[in-house]
């Protein structure tokens, strides 16, 4: 698809609409917006202020499994190329009924080259301090970094703004028509035309799948908790890894020498909206930390919580819907979308296009997250 001249009069018409601005959908538009006139919708006064607004996102090359690992690692150039990654190890810790998940995670792995060290108690404890003798092993993975999140999507927007794209915020699309094989949105008093509509609402994936007469796939939202804490004692380490439970039922990260984001790994499934921390996920948190580690927390210095949403196999969905033409699935990222957001765009932009896929993500089956893997009807 080339991108043809704009003019006054074609100003609500466009090739493609890519609705939803975080991260998902920032980074496709920059993608397609050389290639296409493109319209980027959000129905906030501003990007990113559900998801990725509120993400404490780490580049974790194992989050995910092993079907995810492929779109970190190549993205992994370009978040560090552009001064997005500080570095920083995470380690995967156990009790004693985790072990076996430590040993199965490691399975997984062999032979990705991802560096991964076992670790008894004495190992966890050189990089985690006041780790408890509840925490019997653990699992290093030293290559890993904190993501500049506000720096990557005002990269990703500024991209797409160079490009010639559209961005509008405050549009919250009200009803989709589909008449000549082109799409009509109304938010409002406007209307916006495009060939192609790339669903990358997130938490409102599936809502805004059936407005337009699509199936939905069964993305669900699902409500993640944050507090930073300030403990007792000045002895956080800033080399302290991101500290994970095999588990699934804590993490932490320091945030300061006194300081620490507390996650209770909390997945509760919500309707889309804003979601708002509730007391107990804090609670639950600091009673997890107190019990593996000796540091007390003395306040909750701040708390919120944000929406991941997941597909049913908990895989992104990427690709044209297979019964309704025009309409291309990006949603579904869960935990992940941050993480793997320069390649995904890459992949997901290339399947809008009809375009080769590039050498970046070549080693990627698209058909592994292709809608159609859910049976899908109109």
């Amino acid at each position: 698809m080339d991108r043809p001249d704009k003019d006054q009069s074609a100003l609500d018409q466009f090739d493609i609409a890519v609705v939803g601005a975080g991260i998902a959908g920032a980074s496709i538009a920059a993608e397609l917006a050389p290639h296409a006139r493109t319209i980027l919708i959000e129905a906030e006064d501003m990007p990113g202020y559900h998801a990725t607004g509120r993400s404490a996102a780490f580049w974790h090359e194992t989050l995910g499994g092993p079907f995810i690992q492929p779109l970190t690692r190549a993205s992994y150039p370009v978040l560090e190329s552009g001064g997005f990654l500080k570095p920083r190890a995470s380690l995967e810790v156990a009790d004693v009924h985790g072990v076996a998940l430590l040993d199965k995670l490691e399975a997984e792995f062999s032979g990705t080259g991802i560096g991964l060290t076992r670790l008894d108690h004495a190992g966890v404890r050189q990089w985690v301090p006041r780790a408890k003798p509840v925490l019997v092993g653990g699992l290093l993975e030293r290559v890993g970094a904190d993501i500049d999140v506000g720096g990557l999507h005002g990269g990703v927007l500024g991209a797409f703004r160079r490009a010639g794209g559209t961005l509008a915020t405050r549009t919250r699309i009200e009803r989709i028509d589909r008449n000549g094989g082109a799409w009509t949105m109304h938010a409002g008093d406007r209307s916006i035309s495009a060939d192609i509509i790339v669903n990358a609402a997130g938490a409102w994936a599936d809502g805004l799948a059936m407005m337009a007469g699509v199936g939905p796939v069964g993305v669900q939202p699902k409500r993640r908790t944050i507090a930073q804490v300030r403990v007792a004692t000045d002895d956080v380490p800033a080399t302290l890894p991101l500290v994970i439970d095999i588990a699934g039922s804590y993490y932490f990260r320091p945030e300061g020498p006194n300081r620490l984001w507390l996650c209770p790994h909390d997945e509760t499934p919500v309707d889309a909206g804003d979601a708002a921390p509730e007391d107990i996920d804090v609670a639950t948190a600091i009673d997890r930390f107190e019990t593996v580690t000796d540091w007390k927390v003395v306040a909750v210095e701040r708390k919120w919580a944000g929406l991941r949403s997941f597909a049913p196999d908990r895989l992104p969905v990427f690709g044209f819907d297979p019964v309704v033409p025009g309409f291309f699935w990006f949603a579904g990222q869960g935990g992940v979308g941050i993480q793997t957001a320069p390649a995904a765009a890459v992949l997901g932009a290339a399947l809008v296009l009809g375009h080769a896929i590039p050498d970046m993500v070549a080693a990627i089956d698209p058909a592994r997250f292709a809608p159609d893997r859910f049976g899908l009807l109109a």
